[in-house]
């Protein structure tokens, strides 16, 4: 499993030019799902974004997660972070798990982080989205699994 995790002020999914997901100051992620990834994989990088240390305290040090700020996250399915474009001018998206697999693995890694209490919209699988972001700091972190 794979999440490009960026700290924003704000986020949006627009479908056919309707708002679907929307957040203030949070998190957005872009979550691959990778053929092989199990129930363990979701429960790692769940415990591991909601704890990581990325929003500043009082004093404007990165000493608060997402769990301190009680902020929100954008979660936004997205397969192309497991193409390999090593070879050629056109991306394998080999590794990536079959619609069919990744979609119960998404809506499940969503429903973990909602279990922890964080509040979580997506966008929808599979659909052709709209994401935009106003990035806070930047801060951009990639978070993989153990099976990466």
């Amino acid at each position: 499993m794979r999440v490009v995790l960026q700290r924003v002020t704000r986020a949006q999914v627009d479908i056919d030019g309707k708002t679907v997901g929307r957040i203030d100051a949070g998190l957005l992620l872009l979550v691959g799902i990778k053929t092989g990834d199990t129930e363990d994989d979701l429960q790692y990088v769940a415990d591991k974004l909601s704890g990581l240390r990325i929003f500043e305290d009082d004093g404007g040090k990165m000493n608060r997660s997402i769990m301190d700020t009680e902020g929100s996250i954008l979660s936004v399915s997205q397969f192309t972070l497991y193409g390999d474009a090593s070879k050629g001018r056109r991306p394998s998206f080999m590794e990536a798990a079959r619609p069919e697999i990744a979609e119960p693995l998404y809506e499940a890694f969503n429903e973990k982080l909602r279990a922890l209490g964080l509040h979580v919209e997506t966008g929808v699988f599979g659909a052709d989205m709209a994401v935009s972001l106003v990035n806070d700091g930047p801060v951009t972190l990639i978070i993989e699994s153990k099976n990466h």
